[in-house]
């Protein structure tokens, strides 16, 4: 216990915190002020140029950005007004070579149909003129018919009269009118 006694007892002679002592204020505040100008000194001489450069560097770096940005943006603008005009000129391009199928097309359909009605045309001419034909033939037919037919008729009715030139004058008649 005496050992703690005498720990005690130093503790209470002791002046406790040296910085909170007021016989060293005068000592502390002249190192401070050394020590606040030798940071000042530092910080003004070797800091602060280092990074006003580097600022100034950045600074110069973001207006040479924002330059070259600008500079693209124009060339991009300039490439958009090219591929509109490109685009316009390939749509134009495209439109005249479809009127220029389209008139092709029409032509040789044109000319398809043309002669197509000139085949058709003829193919009836022809069918006209084999009808006429057949009716023509009809018409003989039937005419041989009827005479035959009046023949025999008259010759059934009147088994004395031979006169077949009559007969045939009267079936012309009655077949004409």
């Amino acid at each position: 216990m005496a050992t703690e006694a005498q720990g005690a007892e130093a503790a209470g002679n002791a002046p406790g915190m040296p910085q909170l002592d007021f016989s060293t204020f005068p000592n502390q505040i002249f190192w401070l002020l050394v020590t606040l100008v030798v940071i000042y000194l530092v910080l003004n001489k070797v800091a602060l140029p280092r990074i006003a450069s580097v600022l100034s560097e950045r600074q110069g770096t973001i207006a040479n950005d924002l330059a070259a940005a600008e500079e693209l943006k124009g060339k991009a603008g300039e490439a958009e007004e090219a591929y509109k005009k490109a685009l316009a000129d390939a749509r134009a391009e495209a439109n005249r070579i479809i009127a220029d199928a389209k008139a092709e097309i029409q032509k040789d359909l044109d000319a398809a149909t043309e002669k197509a009605d000139a085949e058709i045309a003829a193919k009836s001419a022809e069918s006209e003129k084999r009808i006429g034909e057949i009716r023509a033939s009809a018409m003989e037919n039937v005419e041989a018919v009827a005479k035959d037919t009046a023949i025999e008729v008259v010759r059934a009715v009147l088994p004395a009269a031979e006169d077949a030139s009559a007969v045939d004058k009267a079936v012309d008649q009655r077949l004409k009118g």
